[in-house]
């Protein structure tokens, strides 16, 4: 029982040796892991700069109603907010998206204008957010509040009550919201140092050649007597 012990923790002392010699052999190489690093953060960096359109996000908020009292009860409350999950859906229709297409004499077609479009419902609200993406910063502003007025109209009708509020109206964005350069530059440099790691390891882990006398001494178990020193000679 005794022996088995032993060979445990033999073997557990050889595993920490293991992890020890990659952790020294990946400090040895560590300027190839930096080296790759900066080369995959610079690659994407310059990818995203180059290869990457910047688009921009605009926002429009409308408040739906239900009735055109001013008298809300709680049920009127709760069926707001359960007809606002659909009217998410009557945002992005055809005849909506298509109305819009028409008064801003847009260059798309129904199912591009429909793939820039997000619609956002937070729980327990009536608020209806249209978050619209695009190239143009001011193009995107546009679509927005047009689509938050089309939408407003749309659901006047279907409802037959007074048009919903628009409470927040969309402006230019000063800044793109994608892509996001800083996070794929890091992205980037760690997928290369990752892998420049990966490499280094493997090759070590598959190298099962006796390089030195200490690996004599922990792989076959034997310890040298002597060593024969090798001479180049020099050319004549």
């Amino acid at each position: 029982m005794s022996e088995l012990k032993q060979l445990e923790m033999q073997k557990d002392d050889e595993m920490e040796i293991d992890l020890g010699e990659i952790f020294h052999l990946l400090m040895n190489k560590l300027w190839i892991i930096v080296l790759c690093f900066i080369i995959g953060a610079t690659l994407a960096f310059g990818g995203t700069k180059l290869l990457i359109t910047p688009k921009y996000s605009a926002s429009s908020m409308i408040y739906i109603l239900t009735k055109t009292t001013s008298v809300t009860s709680l049920a009127d409350i709760q069926m707001g907010t359960q007809l606002t999950a659909d009217f998410e859906i009557l945002a992005t229709s055809r005849p909506v998206l298509e109305e819009v297409i028409e008064k801003l004499n847009l260059d798309y077609t129904y199912e591009e204008l429909k793939s820039m479009i997000q619609t956002d419902n937070q729980t327990d609200t009536r608020i209806l957010r249209f978050t619209v993406l695009d190239a143009n910063a001011k193009e995107a502003k546009k679509i927005a509040n047009e689509l938050a007025d089309v939408t407003a109209e749309r659901v006047a009708y279907v409802m037959s009550s007074d048009k919903p509020k628009v409470v927040e109206e969309a402006v230019v964005p000063k800044y793109p919201s994608s892509p996001n350069t800083k996070k794929n530059t890091a992205m980037g440099g760690l997928a290369f140092a990752f892998v420049a790691a990966t490499v280094i390891v493997l090759r070590y882990l598959m190298n099962d050649t006796i390089q030195t006398e200490e690996d004599i001494k922990k792989y076959l178990g034997l310890h040298m007597l002597a060593a024969i020193p090798t001479e180049k000679r020099e050319s004549i």
